[in-house]
């Protein structure tokens, strides 16, 4: 009788952990009550893509798929690349998500993005860098550590340098509110600039950016994208608040 009600507790315990599990997975890519009193609005809802496009295409391209109530861009696919972005714009803007990328991988988040016909669409929107800070040789480039995880990449370095390891989920926020842009990554501040501010300029006009005048300039108003830099990486999470 004993060993009966052993295997019993066993068991139950095993459940209630299953359980606790699929609830803690049933909270991604949801709204609380408050997020939505708040203004929150989901992007992804963990099944579509509906409010992604390709840039500069009408449909989200074929290696952006949606794994685990993840938006996943695979690299084993053969065929259907390229970045993908929000088919509104956006202006003063509070945006949170998780990502986590593949070992060796590289990747970006994008914000104020223009779709000019035959350029890429870094050429007009900051990027916050999304990378493997242990294995990506990109981490060691640049300056003082610009070119890593949480950076305003290859401009201003992440400060603390505090994204998890490869495999694991970090948690961002970048807000555009009245000229200043600020991320942060993991609970913590990281990155503070002002895009339409004479210190943008000088900025830029000291770095690989300087001759692309939609850099220089940012638009007010812009799409937000996902970097297709041919690296396995995930999103979830996807959130934002107009401000």
């Amino acid at each position: 009788m004993k060993i009966m009600k052993k295997i019993s507790l066993v068991l139950l315990m095993i459940i209630a952990f299953s359980i606790t599990l699929q609830a803690k997975k049933n909270k991604d890519n949801q709204l609380s009550k408050k997020e939505k009193k708040r203004g929150w609005v989901l992007l992804f809802d963990g099944e579509s893509l509906e409010n992604f496009k390709g840039y500069n295409k009408q449909s989200v391209p074929a290696k952006w798929i949606i794994e685990d109530s993840s938006i996943k861009f695979d690299a084993s696919k053969k065929e259907g690349g390229g970045d993908i972005i929000t088919k509104n714009k956006y202006e003063n803007f509070e945006l949170t998500l998780e990502w986590k990328i593949s070992e060796g991988g590289n990747s970006g988040i994008f914000i104020l993005g223009q779709e000019v016909a035959g350029d890429p669409i870094y050429k007009t929107a900051p990027e916050m860098q999304v990378l493997d800070n242990e294995r990506h040789p990109d981490a060691k480039k640049g300056k003082n550590g610009n070119r890593k995880a949480g950076s305003l990449y290859d401009l201003i370095p992440a400060n603390p340098q505090n994204a998890k390891p490869a495999g694991e989920w970090n948690k961002i926020v970048i807000k555009v509110d009245n000229g200043k842009v600020t991320h942060f990554q993991n609970g913590k501040k990281v990155v503070e600039y002002e895009p339409w501010s004479d210190a943008w300029k000088v900025m830029v006009k000291d770095s690989k950016f300087k001759d692309w005048q939609g850099f220089v300039n940012l638009a007010k108003k812009g799409h937000i994208g996902l970097q297709d830099h041919g690296d396995d990486v995930w999103y979830k999470n996807i959130k934002i608040k107009e401000l």
